[in-house]
């Protein structure tokens, strides 16, 4: 798992610090070296959610009903992507930009989990480069008798066609 740039202890001294100094997102980014707007995410988080808010969102898939309320939700409430990120506590805003763009070209019917991975005919081409030169000889042979019986057959329905096509 990937570790938070920032910790959590990190973000609760530059929130109290905030709170308690009174000196504005710029001042207090300043002091810590970070970006306002970071500490402003970080404040929004924090009044939203509490220490809870300021948490590494672990999770790395939703269901489609959850993927759906979220919409419902920023739609009904006419959100921007930004605050339905913070009201639900999700791990990043590029999530809710993403389920609204699938469900604008698919439908809630695109919110569903996809399988990711290798497409399973990778597999069959690496499997087929592993093969022994033995095995590779096989099926070499298998397939040009495949291939001789197709033109076999071809042969025979051409012959039996053919009387047919000189009456015409």
């Amino acid at each position: 798992m990937a570790k938070s740039k920032h910790s959590q202890e990190l973000k609760l001294e530059v929130i109290k610090y905030y709170i308690n100094e009174h000196k504005g997102y710029k001042n207090t980014a300043n002091k810590f070296n970070i970006s306002y707007t970071t500490v402003k995410r970080w404040l929004n988080k924090y009044e939203e959610h509490g220490i809870k808010g300021l948490s590494k969102n672990t999770q790395t898939s939703y269901s489609r009903k959850f993927k759906e309320n979220v919409l419902k939700y920023m739609y009904d409430n006419h959100l921007s992507y930004t605050e339905t990120t913070m009201h639900f506590n999700l791990g990043c805003v590029s999530l809710v930009s993403k389920w609204d763009r699938i469900y604008k070209e698919e439908g809630y019917v695109g919110l569903e989990n996809k399988k990711r991975g290798r497409n399973k005919k990778m597999n069959l081409k690496k499997k087929k480069e592993k093969m022994t030169k033995e095995e590779l000889i096989q099926e070499n042979e298998q397939l040009r008798m495949e291939n001789a019986y197709l033109k076999k057959l071809q042969a025979l329905v051409q012959e039996r066609t053919k009387p047919q096509q000189e009456k015409k």
